[in-house]
């Protein structure tokens, strides 16, 4: 999951958090994907809105929605959004 975000939008920062542990017993993880955030800062979301910017990163995980992701919780943002502002 790291190396496909890092590949697509060349992040300034990157967390992936796997919540997976506290959804144990839940019918989406039963067949063994899993339930992760992604917290993700890029130039590359520069005026894109939040749906659009969710889209292309299932589109940068391609496969990996259908195979190792049940669930998934995005926060992502352009650099100018965690500046404080003055």
């Amino acid at each position: 999951m790291r190396e496909r975000l890092v590949q697509a939008f060349a992040p300034v920062a990157l967390e992936i958090v796997d919540d997976s542990h506290r959804h144990a017993g839940h019918a989406g993880a039963r067949d063994g994907r899993g339930h992760f955030g992604v917290d993700i800062v890029s130039e590359a979301f520069a005026g894109m809105a939040p749906l659009a910017r969710h889209r292309a990163v299932y589109a940068a995980l391609g496969d990996m929605m259908a195979t190792d992701i049940h669930a998934l919780s995005i926060r992502a943002r352009s650099p100018d959004e965690i500046q404080p502002h003055q």
